[in-house]
Parts: structure tokens; sequence; C-alpha cells
């Protein structure tokens, strides 16, 4: 009886261990389809029960004046100026821990609509079926008969090195691997309103 009690226990133990790692690895679109507030990494309808998104609008529409962009990392928020007047906010997700997205000041260097990333994303076989998810290309081995498709970045503005602001899939916390994603319609208002040039700092 006591044995069957310590094994049954053995077995709880580590399925629920199992389920602590999983939840710890915020970076995998596979387990945060169900609680993303939204995004555009894979097919999969947000769930009712995801975190909603109160906070990201945009009103910048018809606002004259010169741009500038204000990110804070502790508010998980971007703030996009006028002219010195705040025309819209946008829920994030920056960098997680070990990839964190870096502060300073800075401004757009890049603009690319249809962005893909060169590192990150899965590694698919012929039919465009995910065989490996979420890779970074220089550190996981390539399964054969696969190749390396990336990550899209819709509305990608780079900021500095391979660090940009883009369309992506947010948890509701810091997951990504130092990019800063924002949801589809803040991403694409933002890329319409900025030029390179454009400031954009980036504080605690």
């Amino acid at each position: 009886m006591s044995h069957l009690f310590f094994r049954s226990l053995a077995l709880f133990l580590t399925g629920a261990l199992a389920l602590v790692l999983a939840g710890c690895d915020g970076d995998d679109p596979a387990l945060a389809q169900s609680q993303y507030m939204g995004g555009v990494y894979g097919n999969n309808p947000v769930s009712s029960s995801a975190p909603q998104d109160s906070v990201s609008y945009w009103d910048g529409d018809g606002v004259s004046g010169k741009p500038s962009i204000k990110i804070k990392l502790s508010e998980q928020r971007a703030y996009f100026y006028k002219g010195g007047q705040v025309v819209g906010v946008s829920q994030l997700s920056t960098g997680r821990e070990g990839l964190t997205t870096p502060s300073g000041s800075f401004s757009i260097i890049q603009k690319d609509v249809t962005h893909v990333s060169t590192k990150y994303g899965d590694y698919v076989d012929s039919g465009n079926n995910v065989v490996v998810p979420n890779v970074d290309v220089e550190k996981d081995p390539k399964p054969p008969g696969t190749h390396f498709k990336g990550a899209p970045m819709p509305y990608f503005m780079r900021i500095v090195g391979g660090v940009g602001m883009h369309a992506g899939y947010l948890p509701g916390y810091p997951a990504s691997h130092g990019c800063i994603r924002m949801p589809e319609f803040m991403a694409e208002n933002f890329f319409k309103s900025v030029s390179t040039g454009t400031p954009v700092t980036i504080s605690h």
C-alpha cells in the first residue's frame, strides 16, 4: 500500500513539475496560444479566458507635430507622442529575463512591413509542418529533412541591432527575445506614423 502511495505521489509531482516548467516557457507560441491578449503568431483564436487588453488605443490620425515614442519596460507600455502630446498607448511584451530589451535613447533606423526573423522561428518539413517550434538558429541543431522558417514580425521598426518594435503575440508579461511586441493594430499605427530618425526612449 505504501509503495503504491509513494509511486502515485512521484507520478503526481513529476506531472506538476512538467506543468510548472511548461508555464515558465513564455516564448513558446504553442504554450501561449491559450492565454495571450492577441497577436499574429499562429492561427488559433484568442481564448475567451485570455487577459483583456484595456490599455491600447490610437488617437493620432489627423494630429500634427513631430513624432516620438517613449517605452516604459516596468509598465509594459509604449507611449506615442505628436508634438509632445500623447496620441496613442500600446500594451507590450518586451524581452524576458536573460534576453532583456535595452534601455536608452535610440531612433528608428529601419522600417520593414513584412519583416521575417533570420534568427528565431521554427524548423519545418517540406510540407511546411512545424517539426521543432521556437528555435534559435545559432543554438538549436536542425533535424535532417527540415529547413528554417523565420518568425513573422509584421510592421517591424528597428531601433538598435536586432531589436525593434513589431506586431506579435502578447501573453501579458515580458516574453520576447528582446524585441518589443505590440498588438497588430497598434504596430500598424506606429509604423505609418514614424519615419527613419524618429526618437525612441526606452526606460525602466
